[in-house]
This record gives C-alpha cells, structure tokens and sequence, in this order.
C-alpha cells in the first residue's frame, strides 16, 4: 500500500482542532503536517466534514455463538464501521459459551474470524469459581474481566457473591489486570417493587438509584483493600458521582463509563410499554441527565460507549409492552456518535470534548494502543463527519441484525460520511477488521 494524505481543514488531535494534513504509511500516520505534502495521493475531505479518530466502543454485546439470532459479528461490525466506530471491545456475556475461561475465548475467536468489517477485541468474565481461569485469559490478550454484582439475565454467567469478588480483584491486581462491574446491589433492588406492567415509572421504582450507590460502595470498599483497577460500566445514576470523585481524589485506580441513552434520553418521555427503551440500570429523569453531563465534564465520568445490546422482537416483548418481562437493552452502536453529538452541541461542547469521551479514553482504558487519536504513530482508523447534516432515524437503514431502537424517529445532528481502517475506507460488504489483543 503507497503513502497517502488525506487533507482537511478540519481535524481533531489531541491538541485540538485543526487544518492539518494527515501522511498514512501502511496504516499508520507517519505525519501530521500543516503543509499539503507532494509526490503521493491525496484525499481532500470537504470543508464542512471533520475528520476524527475512529471510535473505539468497549462496551458491546455481539452475543456470537450461542445467540447469534440476537446479534452477530458480521451485523454488529457492519454497524459500528455505519457509524464511526472502529474498534468495538465484545462483552463476555450473552454468547453461549460465555468467555470465561481460555476455551471459551478461542471459540467466540473462531465465530468471530472473517466477519469483521471492524477491529474486536474481548473482555473475559469473573464469575464465581473461575478465578483460576483469570491469569490464563490475560495472557491469551482479553483486554480484562467483566463481573456482575447481582444476577446477569443469563444462567451461564452467574455473579460475584462478596468473597468472590476478593478473590476476583486480589487475583486480577496481582497481574495489574482491570475489573469492570455491572455496579447494582441485588438486596437493594430486592427490596423494591418487582418491575411489572406497561409503565415506565414502575419500572424505574424497581431498579432505584440506591441500589447503584450501594453496590458502588462495595466495590470501591475491595478496590482499596487490593489495589484491583476498578471501572463502572454504564453509570446511571447521579447519585453515584461523589463516591466515584471521592475515590479518585484519595487516588484509588477508579474509573467510570456512561452511554448515549443515559445522556440524552429521559423518564419522563417513555411512552406506555415502550419497551425498546428498557435497559439495567434505567434511563432516569432530566435532573439526573444534566449531573451525568457535569460528571462528564469535570472528569468524573472517564467515557461514553453503547452498551449496545441488542436481541429479538420476541425477548423485548414488543407485543405486550410489559416492562417487566422484557429484555433490557439499548442497541446504539451505529447511532452512538450523532445522539452524543446532538446533545452535546446542544450544550456548547465541542467535538475535542466528545472524540476524548468516545475515543481515546476507552482506547486507554482497554489498553488498546495506537487507537483512539490522531497522531503520528497511531492507526489511521478515522471517522470522516459532517456535524452540521441532520438525518431522521429509520430503523430500515440500521445494520445491526434486529433494527429495534427508542431512537426512531429522532431527528439528530451529525453524520458519519465515511469511516476508515488503517488507512483504507471501509466500503459496505468489505470485512478487513481483524481480532486483536490487549498487550
């Protein structure tokens, strides 16, 4: 492959936005200049696009093999590469065998290869009696261990009771490994109302944000005993914010993620038994919206993935619209980028801001170097985006494998032109991505 530019008057780097043009070398960028460079072929990307780096999301459900009805590699990754997305990090879950042993992983690897028109990575999973198993998947390049603290959804990835999360985060610390943890407590929401019913009130009263606080409590409670790099998955609550601030001004290695839905949706617009809005932990009120929003801002939220998971018409209960027996889970992959981006200018802030939140942040969180900035040494995987377009969601044009959203409808702002891997753009039906490991 021959060097390339690919000019812009528009283009985010770690310094900034800038005019710059970009010098690709087999993939990598070798240059960032403010001169057009002569003797190689040159992209020039209109002025009312920017280039960004291409999304790294380390929170995706692929749910291959096992379930693949739900959701596929070949569907999932088609949908990232739609909508800047780059590297997508596949949960341990949901996929039957789940990922918590070096078996597991070789075969969700197998199911994987030649369907990717994204990079994948993989998180394996700490379940109860597989600390054994931990030390091997780390060498085998899983980018660190997902836990639950109460029951998943699904039999074959069990939770952490209190003494297997110790020996979790005491084994993981050992190999300076990273803990991540669906962060509710199960006795908290035990004692609430079971979720039933058509009413999204009702079901939000079943999941309260206590049970966040607690389980967070807990969590940071063994992160000081051990010294295990703790992260908080799709952080809902806002209440949760001081405890996480607190634990980073002590110094503890705490960080915390939240998505789109949680930063742009709210309560009190779900419609009766609009079940496509169901997610664990809920979409809460406008109030808590705007504390995400601070948290984002004053860097006690470190990044902004999807959560995407996705599954069947029939397991989201479309049919009954009981909040109660539906499935939990938000598919935003495709549309992560432009939901973020219209609240985000919205609010005054600006691409810099979210490309830090989307990109490079989960980049540095899984480990996975060389992704998630423009700069010299870094893969030329970009997104090329026109933020001043606005399109209306159609699910029909969703390329994940069941196009069920609670953005339909949506009239949002941004759009991704063209999404590049390694320095090649990625064209509908091509599959370059390739697997890749945690070093």
């Amino acid at each position: 492959m021959g060097d390339l530019a690919i000019r812009a008057s528009r283009v985010v780097t770690p310094e900034g936005e800038r005019a710059c043009s970009l010098v690709i070398r087999d993939g990598v960028i070798v240059e960032v200049s403010d001169r057009a460079p002569s003797g190689i072929a040159e992209v020039i990307v209109p002025d009312d696009q920017v280039v960004l780096p291409g999304l790294v999301d380390s929170h995706v459900h692929v749910n291959e093999p096992g379930r693949t009805e739900w959701e596929g590699f070949a569907t999932a990754t088609a949908a990232a590469a739609a909508g800047g997305v780059t590297t997508i990090v596949d949960m341990p879950l949901n996929s039957i065998p789940a990922t918590v042993d070096v078996a597991a992983l070789e075969v969700k690897r197998k199911a994987a290869a030649d369907q990717l028109s994204v990079d994948v990575a993989f998180w394996g999973g700490a379940v109860s009696g597989n600390a054994g198993e931990l030390a091997a998947l780390h060498d085998a390049g899983v980018v660190g261990f997902k836990c639950f603290l109460l029951p998943s959804g699904v039999d074959e990835f069990p939770p952490v009771d209190p003494a297997a999360l110790a020996l979790a985060m005491r084994t993981i610390a050992a190999f300076d490994g990273l803990l991540i943890a669906h962060a509710e407590d199960d006795a908290v929401i035990d004692a609430a109302p079971a979720p039933h019913g058509r009413h999204y009130a009702d079901f939000v009263t079943s999941r309260p944000p206590q049970a966040e606080v607690r389980a967070i409590e807990s969590l940071l409670a063994e992160t000081r005993r051990t010294g295990c790099r703790t992260h908080v998955v799709h952080l809902s609550s806002a209440e949760t914010l001081p405890l996480i601030r607190a634990a980073k001004d002590e110094g503890l290695p705490v960080t915390a993620e939240t998505c789109p839905h949680y930063l742009t949706l709210r309560a009190e617009d779900v419609p009766d038994g609009a079940t496509e809005f169901k997610c664990c932990p809920p979409i809460r009120d406008d109030a808590n919206r705007d504390a995400l929003w601070t948290g984002l801002l004053d860097g006690t939220i470190d990044c902004i993935v999807s959560d995407h998971s996705p599954c069947t018409p029939a397991a989201k209960r479309l049919d009954t619209g009981d909040f109660g027996e539906a499935w939990g889970g938000i598919a935003s992959v495709q549309v992560g980028l432009p939901v973020v981006w219209t609240e985000a200018a919205r609010r005054g802030i600006g691409l810099d801001r979210v490309a830090q939140w989307m990109a490079a942040a989960p980049a540095a969180l899984t480990g996975l170097d060389g992704r998630g900035s423009i700069a010299v040494g870094s893969r030329a995987d970009l997104c090329v985006f026109a933020p001043d377009k606005t399109f209306v969601v159609d699910p029909v044009k969703l390329r994940h494998r069941n196009p069920i959203t609670p953005y339909t409808g949506a009239t949002l702002r941004g759009i991704v032109e063209q999404t590049w891997l390694a320095g090649l753009p990625i064209d509908d039906g091509v599959q370059r991505g390739r697997l890749v490991a945690a070093r």
